[in-house]
């Protein structure tokens, strides 16, 4: 039987038009879908659009239209994009709908008589934008939302509460007991410390304004004012109402197994709200919250205001959408902030996917055509490349663990092996000597090798480019399918004997940028300006220094002690900084900024002993003090911590 399982997108606010970051999570979900569906499994993917609360009521007003009008109008833009990305989704959930707002309602009632919800008032500082209420302690410089810097209003108003508090034991319990339920992990250690550090009950009603869910009349309540659902628990309940909840529950069977993409910016909603209101609701809670960061361009953080903000229709336009989700998923580290740039876009075009893909398969191609028509066979190739096709397998494995650990970018990396395995071997065996020195069999078993590796990497390439993984298969005359997969992959079986068909080039060279660059209009940002600050803290990081002869009184100056990461995160509007707490064995863990972002994410450095200089003089790194410098190797191979062969004990003195 086949497993089920249930990939969701957030719901995306229809407050303005789809932008890279919805292109991106929306991609990430049909990415692991492909995946799992080669895997045999019975996948659903749900997105669609939150489309109730104030601020949508607001900006109806603003364009004198209804609030389901402008809804409307917005929706389906996001609709239409997806359809234009030929995304797989197959369920497009609005909050609009009538069965949504009826399972939402129902769900209220349940928790209301279960005693989790209660009647209060609420006085305290609203974000219209966020949606969200904050205490004086959480608000920024003039009462200033946290999260989107706009000003908060002070709102006073009779409101139904959730009992958010009293899940608050069961919450660390089930973080406890599912350590990997939020990737990264560094994530999953925010959330837990948010969860100690006390949860407030959630106002989850407002009398104030119209535009959302209202309540159903229930007689225990005596309501005096009109309460209309509070938009996070009308959104959040879209996962759920299209599968049938508290309805028909025909599809409720999918979430068994179910798995949410979310920014990170959305990741407390998720994993402290939702999982406290499915448990309310005695209902299974997700298998896995994967969190992503967020997109800037050339460095800055996009803003409607600088003008910068990226049309991720406009990319797919010029590049092409197979490029697109390629550089999506190449080029942000998962859990990290990425950095979007034609500059960056067009040297991955040429180099990765031209280069090392596409002019493999012409090679391939023209070499079968010119030395055996295009027939290539699999017979000889255990018995001429056992050792290619033994390192092929290796390569095959751990790229496929990197989708299971929901690594793209490292998944795409392990993948990319196999190309450069396929390059390999025709450098290093030359199958031009092999025909010219009369050893046909041999060169016919490096074009088999060759044509393996290919339909191997290409049914791995599917959920990442489709339509190109499709090419190479026809090339290869392979269809991109469960059986193919079990067979190639899994059971590492090689091809039967084929023609090969000739396809164009599958990526043509990009000389120049296809999409007119963004301008900056007006005064210097802020934004701009802590990118200039970021880029220049980030150079010096990378600066050299001449070799100059010390003695050893200059030496013994410096403190170098061992110590382990005990926390690890990224450093926002940095693409190279972590923040690391290092033990020490001093009373409390250094804080210490250490540009080495595009070379480790924070889980793989958690617990990692490292060598430290401890009597450096503290710095101030994009506002962050940084208390000591992580010693490292850097060459063309990339940067290497300085580690200890055996475990020391933290803060040991190294001489």
């Amino acid at each position: 039987m086949q497993q089920k399982t249930f990939i969701t997108s957030p719901i995306y606010y229809v407050n303005d038009i789809p932008h890279i970051g919805h292109a991106y999570t929306t991609i990430l979900c049909d990415m692991l879908k492909k995946f799992r569906i080669l895997q045999g499994e019975d996948v659903l993917f749900l997105t669609g659009t939150d489309e109730h609360g104030q601020k949508i009521e607001q900006s109806a007003q603003k364009h004198n239209q209804t609030p389901q009008a402008y809804a409307d109008s917005v929706s389906v833009k996001f609709k239409e994009l997806w359809n234009e990305f030929q995304l797989d989704y197959d369920i497009f959930v609005r909050t609009t709908d009538s069965k949504h707002c009826q399972s939402v309602q129902k769900a209220f009632e349940i928790m209301f008589e279960k005693g989790d919800i209660y009647k209060g008032s609420y006085e305290g500082n609203y974000c219209v934008s966020c949606e969200s209420f904050f205490t004086q302690s959480q608000l920024g410089e003039n009462l200033s939302c946290p999260d989107c810097g706009k000003q908060t209003q002070i709102v006073q108003e009779e409101s139904y509460f959730f009992a958010l508090s009293k899940y608050q034991d069961k919450l660390l319990e089930f973080y406890k007991q599912n350590p990997n339920m939020i990737a990264p992990a560094f994530r999953q250690n925010e959330v837990v410390k948010f969860i100690s550090e006390g949860l407030n009950d959630l106002s989850i009603t407002r009398t104030s304004f119209e535009w959302g869910i209202p309540l159903l009349e229930n007689p225990k309540r005596n309501d005096n004012k009109k309460h209309t659902i509070y938009v996070w628990l009308d959104a959040l309940l879209s996962y759920i109402s299209p599968l049938g909840y508290m309805q028909d529950s025909h599809k409720m069977e999918y979430w068994e197994n179910a798995l949410h993409f979310v920014g990170k910016d959305i990741l407390r909603f998720h994993a402290v709200y939702w999982i406290a209101f499915l448990m309310s609701l005695d209902l299974p809670l997700p298998k896995h919250i994967y969190a992503h960061g967020w997109w800037t361009k050339d460095g800055a953080k996009m803003s409607k205001s600088i003008g910068n903000v990226i049309d991720p229709k406009a990319v797919a336009q010029a590049y092409g959408i197979e490029s697109l989700r390629y550089f999506l998923m190449r080029e942000m580290p998962f859990g990290q902030d990425g950095d979007f740039s034609q500059k960056a876009l067009i040297e991955r075009i040429n180099s990765e996917l031209g280069n090392d893909v596409g002019n493999l398969l012409n090679r391939l191609l023209g070499m079968s055509e010119k030395y055996f028509s295009l027939q290539v066979d699999s017979k000889d190739v255990k018995k001429f490349y056992a050792t290619e096709l033994n390192e092929l397998e290796h390569i095959i494995n751990r790229t496929q663990e990197k989708m299971q650990t929901m690594q793209p970018q490292r998944y795409i990396e392990e993948l990319w092996a196999a190309f450069s395995l396929g390059n390999g071997v025709i450098t290093k065996y030359e199958p031009w000597n092999l025909m010219k020195n009369a050893e046909q069999d041999k060169a016919m078993a490096l074009l088999g090798l060759i044509a393996n590796i290919l339909a191997k990497a290409a049914l791995l390439l599917y959920p990442i480019m489709p339509e190109s993984a499709h090419k190479i298969a026809k090339a290869l005359s392979l269809s991109i399918s469960p059986d193919s997969f079990d067979r190639l992959i899994k059971q590492h079986a090689l091809l039967d004997d084929l023609t090969l068909t000739k396809i164009p080039p599958l990526f043509p060279r990009i000389d120049s940028p296809l999409m007119p660059e963004s301008t900056q209009s007006g005064a210097e940002s802020k934004e701009s300006q802590t990118l200039k600050d970021s880029k220049s803290i980030d150079s010096k990081l990378e600066s050299t220094n001449t070799l100059s002869l010390i003695d050893i009184k200059d030496f013994s100056k410096i403190d170098i002690r061992v110590g382990k990461v005990i926390e690890c995160s990224a450093v926002e509007k940095s693409q190279k900084l972590l923040k690391l707490m290092v033990d020490i064995n001093e009373p409390k863990p250094r804080q210490i900024i250490s540009g080495i972002a595009q070379y480790y994410t924070p889980s793989e450095l958690i617990n990692k002993q490292v060598c430290i200089i401890a009597n450096l003089k503290p710095a101030k790194l994009m506002g962050l003090l940084s208390e000591g410098m992580i010693l490292a190797s850097k060459d063309e191979n990339g940067l290497s911590l300085l580690c200890l062969d055996t475990p020391r004990e933290n803060g040991s003195k190294i001489s």
